[in-house]
């Protein structure tokens, strides 16, 4: 049999990627793997438990972030001098193919499913391509199960994906560049035999809003609920979803039904100005000051939130990290997830910086590794990299020591009154904590907030 090796790189094991509780398998390549025809044998290699060693291989694929993709690069190059041909995937590569091209044998642009198939037996026929693109796949017709026995069994998580592609396009993001704009979901019975097979009893919703936007996508979401509700999975899972999801309460209610622990919301900002300038419009039409409101109707359900903002955009003062810091810790969000606003390829972002020549890190590809949410990679407009990272060493101290913290478990109990649940997000807090703990500014920057700052 020929032998297929797929690889999940890591470039370094810090952030999020240092905690059990924030670390995910690469579902990617579990779908490669059954896409794969069976006169193959398939083995995943994984960076985030296992360490690299050299493994005899017909064909190897590798899906990177832009965070990872020296890494993966630097693994190419390891087998492509030993004449085997290397496929690199993933939205990095998807982003920049002709970058990834300089490390590769082929590059497989966007979603897999519709060209594996052909990058497979064009290998076997000895003419494979440079450059392979997957289209959209149409998710009504994919009924495929991915090949999770490949993962690795430390992963606390299991994965499921039940929609591709957003709406929003919002300027930091590339999702809709690489999955495209339009909102587009599986079949509801295919879904839930997918959950019915999966071993292990906490899932993640890897979608980027498995609620979506409009009444077709609610009405599919209460129909998921409601099947995982009938057929009695018991599974504890958490989502991905915009602030506007409690525009239907009774989506809320069937996810709490259904096993809904909490809910990952990109709130991003308290400003309206950086919602704007982020192109968040479902925020700015929410508005900051309902965002407690949003949190409430998630608790009145016992389902916790996790919030995610972004810091290290224009004309940030030290005023508004303190106002920034007093509002987190009143707003009985439940979970924080701080990261430092980064300029990805594929990003509109990235474009308008290029334009007025702002970036601070250009010589790629070797200069990616520092494009991974915890370092600041263009110049400010108002401050500096060094206040960023002191800026948010000092938002985390706050919200990560006693009592705040230890205040901020107990409010999430009495919010949500459900042990499980409560018990869920402490892990999770506790992942964030260490990540914050590992990062490469913890113990670099001060973390108080002198006048000076700026």
């Amino acid at each position: 049999m020929k032998r297929l090796l797929l690889i999940n790189p890591v470039g370094r094991k810090s952030g999020y990627l240092s905690s059990r509780s924030t670390t995910f398998p690469p579902l990617g390549l579990a779908y490669v793997a059954s896409l794969t025809p069976p006169h193959w044998q398939i083995k995943i290699l994984d960076e985030n438990f296992d360490d690299f060693k050299f493994e005899e291989a017909d064909l190897v694929g590798i899906t990177a972030f832009t965070s990872n993709i020296n890494r993966a690069y630097e693994i190419a190059k390891i087998y492509r001098e030993k004449k085997i041909k290397v496929i690199l995937g993933g939205i990095h590569a998807s982003m920049l193919p002709d970058e990834a091209l300089q490390f590769a044998d082929a590059v497989v642009i966007g979603e897999a499913e519709n060209i594996w198939g052909k990058v497979i037996h064009d290998f076997d026929n000895n003419s494979l391509l440079q450059k392979y693109n997957g289209g959209v796949v149409d998710l009504t017709k994919f009924d495929i199960i991915p090949r999770r026995d490949l993962l690795h069994s430390n992963y606390f998580w299991r994965t499921v994906q039940t929609s591709r592609g957003c709406p929003l396009n919002c300027n930091f993001c590339s999702v809709s560049k690489y999955l495209g704009m339009q909102y587009r979901q599986r079949k509801t019975e295919d879904i839930l035999k997918e959950l019915e097979g999966i071993k292990g009893d906490y899932i993640t919703f890897v979608d980027d809003n498995l609620i979506g936007y409009g009444k077709e996508a609610y009405t599919r979401a209460k129909e998921l609920f409601r099947g995982m509700i009938n057929l009695k999975l018991n599974k504890k899972w958490w989502m991905q979803t915009s602030i506007n999801a409690v525009d239907d309460e009774e989506i809320i209610k069937l996810a709490a039904e259904a096993g809904c622990m909490f809910v990952f919301i990109g709130f991003e900002s308290i400003t309206t100005d950086s919602l704007i300038n982020f192109r968040k419009g479902v925020n700015i039409k929410v508005g900051v000051e309902n965002y407690k409101k949003v949190v409430d109707v998630f608790h009145k359900y016992g389902i916790g939130v996790l919030g995610a903002f972004i810091i290290g955009s224009d004309h940030e003062t030290v005023n508004y990290y303190k106002k920034f810091t007093e509002f987190l810790i009143k707003s009985s969000i439940d979970i924080f997830q701080i990261t430092l606003l980064t300029p990805l390829p594929g990003t509109d972002f990235i474009e308008q910086l290029k334009k007025e020549n702002r970036l601070l890190y250009t010589n790629y590809p070797l200069d990616w590794d520092k494009y991974r949410f915890s370092y600041i990679v263009h110049q400010l407009n108002g401050s500096t990299p060094e206040s960023i990272y002191t800026a948010s060493n000092y938002i985390k101290k706050r919200l990560y020591s006693f009592p705040a913290y230890q205040l901020r478990s107990l409010k999430t109990f009495l919010n949500i009154k459900k042990i499980a649940n409560w018990f869920a997000i402490y892990k999770i807090n506790q992942g964030y904590k260490k990540g914050w703990k590992n990062s490469h500014y913890y113990s670099k920057y001060p973390s108080d907030l002198p006048k000076n700052l700026f």
